[in-house]
């Protein structure tokens, strides 16, 4: 057994798909939904898994570098498509980095990223 928290953010940006037969291949914007699942076995001293301040900060230290931006302009995605999907991975991979600064103990369990209130994609280990 382990406990779970989560966290969300939201921020803007534009993206379009490469090789996509629609409209979704012309350049359109998102108001994206993060959630950051992170899980602990054992709370620390103060009963938390992590301080949901500290999980903000990281938050916004990651999609600060998503938020009002083209998107296929930024790394990775100038190389790989900007879908929820790749999202969903690059802020998991980003959120281990900088949660294995803090403590080994807590872990990223997932991450859910919206680009609308009816579509989310999913990515966990």
């Amino acid at each position: 057994m382990s406990y779970v928290i989560y966290r969300e953010i939201f921020f803007s940006s534009a993206h379009n798909l490469r090789n996509y037969n629609g409209k979704c291949e012309n350049m359109h914007g998102h108001n994206w939904r993060v959630r950051l699942y992170l899980k602990r076995d054992v709370l620390d001293e103060t009963g938390f898994v992590m301080d949901f301040k500290e999980v903000d900060r990281i938050l916004k230290k990651i999609t600060d570098k998503l938020d009002h931006r083209n998107l296929n302009c930024v790394k990775p995605f100038d190389a790989i498509n900007p879908t929820a999907e790749n999202i969903a991975r690059y802020i998991f991979d980003d959120a281990v980095k900088e949660v294995s600064r803090i403590s080994e103990d807590i872990k990223v369990d997932k991450t859910m990223v919206w680009e609308s209130e009816k579509s989310c994609a999913i990515y966990g280990e």
